[in-house]
């Protein structure tokens, strides 16, 4: 009998690997090596060894036992293999079942391949409910920056769907039923990076030259700005703690202005002949 390979070592994490790290480690591989998508001859057997793994390393209790017994824990030494199938023979190694009915892009559609794996590959064979639906939710910008409460159907029933403040394209809300991902539309006027926001600004080259005082736009409310006398073109202001709330705590981003200089396109013969007197000067 082929000795069995370490499970850490087949999810490719440490020992004091959390859960967090051996469930995105399963999820990387799984979708590596799922037969569907990966055409090597090996890649069934891979893909079992992957799921095998991840059925114990993701249970605290059964991981526990792992970490003391090691495979002989689950083996025929430690008593009835927890891979095997209800009505089977004892020891009988991992087993599972997959179907499609097309290529492994049709398979995932609009479902997350993550809840497929979890749902289907379970070390208790293939599961009757279907896989938890993914739906995407198309959100404004400010709607996303300040939070929202958005409505929708799902088989039949009203959901309230609470957009939390800070959200962005990628955001993911989870329910019971389905997940919903955000999709946040541009702004035409402010850019988001992270939690901090980009804002241009044109200011005419005679304000840049002589200073005087502008009012912009923020997430918030306009507000008034002091331009200093001799300001270069692109000059860029920091308003801290301006930006937009982090999802996760009270924090802000940062709020950026970069002043653009307008150069006039035309002048009148006294325009001309006043900067010709600036020049010379």
């Amino acid at each position: 009998m082929a000795t069995k390979r370490d499970y850490y070592d087949v999810l490719g994490v440490d020992k004091k690997a959390n859960t967090t790290d051996i469930k995105s480690a399963y999820r990387k591989l799984a979708l590596k090596w799922h037969p569907d998508k990966n055409k090597e001859t090996n890649a069934e057997e891979k893909f079992k060894e992957i799921n095998e793994a991840y059925e114990i390393l993701s249970s605290k209790e059964k991981k526990q036992k792992y970490d003391q017994f090691g495979h002989a824990a689950f083996g025929q030494a430690g008593g009835p293999s927890p891979f095997s199938q209800a009505g089977g023979q004892a020891g009988r190694p991992f087993r599972y079942t997959y179907q499609t009915s097309g290529n492994f892009q049709d398979f995932m559609g609009n479902i997350d391949p993550f809840e497929i794996f979890e749902n289907f590959f379970g070390g208790r064979g293939f599961r009757t409910q279907p896989p938890k639906l993914h739906y995407s939710l198309k959100v404004d910008f400010m709607d996303a920056i300040e939070g929202i409460e958005r409505k929708i159907i799902h088989q039949g029933k009203q959901f309230t769907i609470k957009v939390p403040p800070g959200s962005d394209t990628g955001t993911r809300i989870r329910y019971n039923e389905f997940d919903i991902s955000l999709n946040v539309k541009p702004h035409k006027v402010f850019k988001r990076d992270g939690y901090d926001v980009y804002l241009e600004y044109e200011i005419p080259f005679t304000t840049a030259i002589l200073g005087g005082n502008i009012t912009v736009p923020t997430l918030d409310k306009d507000l008034k700005l002091k331009v200093r006398p001799g300001t270069q073109p692109n000059t860029l202001t920091r308003l801290s703690n301006k930006g937009i709330k982090h999802l996760r705590s009270s924090q802000k981003g940062d709020f950026y202005i970069l002043l653009k200089v307008t150069i006039p396109k035309r002048l009148n013969r006294k325009q001309k002949d006043l900067l010709k007197q600036f020049t010379n000067q």
